[in-house]
């Protein structure tokens, strides 16, 4: 690279000129400091050498990352070593940052390019830049490609073969032809990766909201400031199509917004097409295109009205469903040996839990200490995972009873479940509490304004882990049994002459019926990115789950005296075999 080259030719310049003044004046050998002597340069060689002979080095560590020596030094060692920040500033367990400095060192580089570097391109793997002087009486716009991983280039018409480019419009310049005839124009593409710088406050919340391609595009005419054009330039940012609950918008970096700065969308507009968006501003600095959730705070809130009222009808009629399993046991002895209501009950409890949480938890937010929303956070999830394995304890139980029928006996057998279905989820929770997993969790809508804050997932990994990993192997599991049983249910009703057409009826109903139980309105959550329309399905169905299980629950131990003899072949075996062995 040329920036430490012309640094060299510049210091070997300054003195050769000093030789030259030494040789006029006849005092070439006596101009040279006594140091620099052959005793002397000796003697300063060994002290220098000393410390290293030692093992002791006096210069300590420095970290670029934290603002120290160096950020202003543009060399080929300079830029490598800043850029390292890019990965390590925001990692688990990294060393702190000075975001604003280090934003502030790639905001000055531009300006570094246009007024005191004299090369023309830049060629690194996280940097690509290209430099130009451009005549201000220009008479047709310019057109530059943005191909990722290559250097910006000019191009002589619109070049819409590249899909990613920028036009300049011609009036910039014109603009500025009453002040000097010639300007200078850096274009520069920045990976800034997938740490927190370039981020900003609202995108390092891990809310889903993400730069694309880590890619941002600077342009500058250096200390010249170019605000409110007339004619906007364009830059068009290709990609994939993005699904329908994200939205991409056009943003500059702002460095006086909030305190280390911000993405702000003021001065820019956003055209979406099939693959690819335009963005069009009237000033010149850094710019990107920001993927962010869809859902603004009228659909927040909307979302969070139906899960409150539909857990709260869940959560009577689950407290009903107790209540009336514990009055049972005193009138029917055989409730007391059963296993399949207990379990039932299991799943009501963890569920009513769950449930209750929840509406504490949406009324605490950030009022809470930072100590108390990581218990928030922690018994949230407990519950949760709670709901998740006495669902899969349902599945577990009911191929037990429908799928393998016969050697069937295991001791102590609910108090093993039991111990799984509470036991497994705290050790997950103790994990994750011992992690410091848990904090403040916010959603943010396409402006970035926080809609909703509760005490939930702080580390993403963790979330994905024992979340959604945990969630999709209970999942499939019960749906992979629920598949099994239905196969049996209607494989037996078509094998009974006569009565097809009534027993299939009961078939799809105690289908039906086991889904709510083994929480195949979970499984919702998988079709909520196609729109807003199967997200609120899903919060509809999910948040009634309660109401469903009472349902089951009734139907199931208060069959009408006509229909007893004609139960279904499930409802038979959850109440003859299920006998606990305890």
């Amino acid at each position: 690279m040329r920036l430490w080259g012309w640094g060299a030719e510049r210091s070997g310049r300054a003195w050769d000129k000093r030789d030259a003044r030494l040789q006029g004046s006849g005092r070439r050998g006596q101009g040279w400091p006594r140091m620099v002597t052959p005793r002397a340069l000796g003697v300063l060689l060994l002290r220098l050498l000393l410390p290293l002979a030692s093992g002791k080095v006096t210069e300590q560590p420095r970290n670029v990352c934290l603002g120290l020596p160096k950020m202003n030094t543009y060399d080929h060692f300079g830029l490598n070593d800043t850029a390292k920040c890019f990965t390590e500033c925001g990692q688990q367990g990294s060393k702190p940052c000075k975001l604003e400095t280090l934003q502030r060192y790639w905001l000055n580089y531009e300006i570094h390019l246009v007024e005191e570097s004299v090369t023309d391109t830049v060629n690194m793997s996280f940097l690509k830049s290209f430099v130009k002087d451009i005549s201000t009486n220009i008479s047709e716009d310019l057109h530059f490609s943005l191909t990722p991983f290559q250097i910006p280039t000019q191009m002589t018409d619109d070049g819409h073969e590249h899909p990613d480019r920028v036009r300049l419009p011609r009036t910039l310049f014109k603009s500025l032809q009453g002040s000097r005839s010639m300007v200078r124009l850096a274009i520069t593409v920045l990976n800034v990766g997938p740490g927190n710088l370039f981020k900003g406050p609202q995108l390092s919340l891990e809310d889903g909201s993400r730069v694309l391609d880590n890619r941002v595009v600077g342009l500058s005419l250096g200390h010249t400031c170019v605000t409110g054009l007339a004619d906007p330039l364009e830059i068009t940012f290709s990609h994939q199509q993005q699904p329908p609950n994200v939205t991409l918008s056009c943003v500059f970096w702002d460095a006086n917004k909030g305190s280390t700065g911000d993405w702000s969308s003021k001065g820019c507009s956003t055209e979406l097409r099939a693959k690819e968006t335009v963005c069009r501003c009237d000033h010149l600095t850094f710019f990107a295109l920001l993927l962010r959730p869809v859902l603004d705070n009228v659909t927040v809130q909307a979302l969070k009205y139906i899960s409150q009222a539909g857990c709260g009808a869940s959560m009577f009629f689950l407290a009903f469903t107790i209540a009336l399993y514990a009055a049972l046991r005193f009138y029917w002895q055989r409730l007391k040996s059963e296993d399949a209501p207990k379990i039932h009950v299991a799943l009501s409890i963890s569920l009513f839990l769950l449930n209750l949480v929840f509406f504490i938890n949406m009324g605490v937010g950030r009022r809470a200490s930072e100590a108390a929303c990581r218990a928030h956070g922690a018994v949230f999830h407990y519950f949760l995972l709670c709901t998740f394995t006495w669902m899969g304890l349902e599945a577990f139980h009911l191929y037990l009873l429908i799928i393998r029928v016969f050697n069937t006996y295991f001791g102590h057998y609910f108090l093993k479940l039991s111990l799984v279905g509470w036991g497994l989820p705290a050790l997950i929770v103790f994990g994750n509490g011992i992690a410091k997993s848990y904090g403040l969790y916010a959603i943010h809508d396409k402006e970035n304004t926080t809609t909703l804050e509760l005490c939930w997932f702080y580390e993403k990994t963790a979330l994905y882990v024992t979340v959604h990993g945990y969630f999709l192997v209970t999942f499939l599991f019960s749906a992979v049994v629920l598949g099994l049983v239905a196969w049996k249910i209607f494989t037996l009703s078509n094998a009974t002459v006569g009565k097809m057409q009534g027993l299939n009826w009961k078939g799809v109903l105690t289908v039906l019926g086991l889904s709510s139980l083994l929480g195949m309105t979970w499984g919702l959550v998988i079709f909520t990115p196609l729109g807003l329309s199967a997200t609120y399905v899903f919060a509809l169905f999910n948040s009634l789950q309660g109401i469903f299980i009472f349902c089951w629950f009734v139907i199931l131990y208060f069959p009408r005296q006509s229909t007893t003899s004609s139960t279904s072949g499930t409802a038979r075996a959850d109440q003859a075999h299920s006998v606990s062995h305890e």
